[in-house]
């Protein structure tokens, strides 16, 4: 695969929580500023409130209005516990794994 095709990825470590969300908030921001689509790996999220949802949420209606997506990848048993609880895995493009 081509450099230019690769797709940008932005880590997410530790609390996704209202403590860290103005923190969040300019990462995800900084990452969407770059031209094309965006993985965010959530693998080592270990813990996540509505806040870390909410900056998810608002990630990908940034990404939507300028025709871009937003993959969520290898999400951990937080993530993936809290959008069972509030059923919001239909509502994200998520990916157990990134494609070789």
């Amino acid at each position: 695969m081509a450099e230019e095709d690769r797709t940008p990825v932005l880590r997410i470590e530790g609390e996704m929580t209202i403590y860290r969300a103005e923190e969040l908030c300019n990462a995800l921001k900084s990452a969407l500023t770059a031209e094309g689509n965006l993985d965010i790996d959530l693998a080592s999220v270990t813990e996540i409130d509505s806040a870390g949802v909410q900056l998810l949420m608002a990630a990908q209606k940034s990404a939507q209005a300028s025709q871009r997506s937003i993959r969520l990848i290898d999400c951990s048993s937080a993530v993936t516990e809290v959008f069972g609880i509030l059923d919001l895995h239909a509502h994200f493009d998520m990916s157990s794994s990134i494609p070789a």
